[in-house]
């Protein structure tokens, strides 16, 4: 499942790819539901309205060196690092709220607990919100922990982590961070700062409200059916995986003139334009220089006129080589 109709064409408008990963994190949908914890609203960001969408990215595209010198630290590093930072920008550029902090660690005598993605304000409230972000790429295993729906059975591409247990962290620590009394402590300067009346009496909780966006993609398996996970929500965006192996059998299905292009991270995010992609004579030479030389998952995108883009993941034919163990009940 693409973007919606609708947010696709939104971003359509945009040529510069730093400026359409902007507005893939405005538009892209969370993995999964999370209780309590629900992403920074289009109307919160003060970006409701298509037009008003449409005008802010147009804006940026029309002077984008803010955006471009800000990712600049993050273009070579972690794709999780360069979309903390992508919401950075968002926070502190979108019309309607503003950037209080970030990565602001939270520290109990010498040991550090951990540390809150982001801060943020409305401009019109000036009560803090936390906000924790995560970007993720899972495939989906058709034998494995749990049931057919567990979790568990969603891994990423390295096999090194598992939706259930990115869940169970951000569930059971990261957004219960900001009300512990050592975050209210560090809290006190920016309430001291936004608070309208100064700083709320020592020793009562600042009302700091909670936010997650998780978007992302779900690798369904290609070769046979499997259910989405627990608590995904209805509008995840998907995908398919498949072995290296299996790649002349979908190749001989495509119609004509379906063209691709290799993905590298960090732009995992929004799809390229068509007019960026190559034939697929092309990309096949690249798929199997890759698979010869590396026994690593790549993420590549196809495009047909009549039936759009969709996004594959080419997983080595001895994927996966670990698969993580669910966490504890009592993590």
């Amino acid at each position: 499942m693409p973007l919606a109709p609708s947010a696709q064409r939104l971003l359509d408008h945009c040529r510069h790819p730093l400026v359409r990963d902007l507005g893939w994190i405005v538009l892209a949908p969370c993995l999964v539901e999370m209780p309590g914890a629900s992403r920074p609203t289009r109307e919160e960001l003060g970006l409701a309205e298509d037009e008003r969408l449409s005008a802010w990215l147009s804006q940026h595209e029309r002077a984008p060196g803010r955006l471009e010198a800000h990712l600049a630290p993050a273009l070579r590093g972690r794709m999780g690092l360069y979309h903390e930072r992508l919401w950075q920008f968002l926070l502190d550029e979108a019309p309607a709220t503003r950037l209080l902090a970030h990565n602001l660690r939270i520290h109990q005598g010498k040991r550090t607990l951990g540390e809150l993605d982001l801060l943020y304000a409305r401009r019109d409230d000036p009560r803090p919100v936390h906000l924790e972000v995560a970007i993720k790429f899972y495939l989906g295993l058709v034998e494995g922990p749990g049931t057919p729906d567990s979790q568990a059975r969603w891994i990423g591409p390295g096999g090194a982590d598992s939706l259930l247990a990115k869940r169970d962290h951000l569930f059971h620590h990261q957004l219960r961070l900001a009300r512990t009394p050592e975050a209210i402590e560090a809290l006190q300067p920016l309430l001291s700062s936004t608070h309208p009346a100064g700083s709320p009496p020592s020793g009562h909780a600042p009302a700091t409200a909670v936010r997650l966006a998780m978007p992302g993609v779900l690798f369904y398996p290609w070769h046979t059916p499997l259910p989405a996970p627990r608590d995904a929500t209805p509008d995840h965006l998907r995908g398919r995986w498949l072995f290296a192996r299996d790649w002349p059998r979908l190749r001989a299905g495509l119609p004509g003139g379906t063209r691709g292009a290799w993905l590298h991270k960090p732009h995992w995010l929004a799809l390229p334009r068509h007019e960026a992609l190559e034939p697929l004579s092309v990309l096949e030479r690249q798929l199997a220089a890759h698979f010869q030389a590396a026994a690593r998952p790549l993420q590549v995108v196809l495009h047909h006129p009549e039936t759009g883009g969709r996004r594959l993941m080419l997983v080595p034919d001895d994927w996966p080589h670990q698969i993580p163990l669910p966490p504890s009940p009592l993590s």
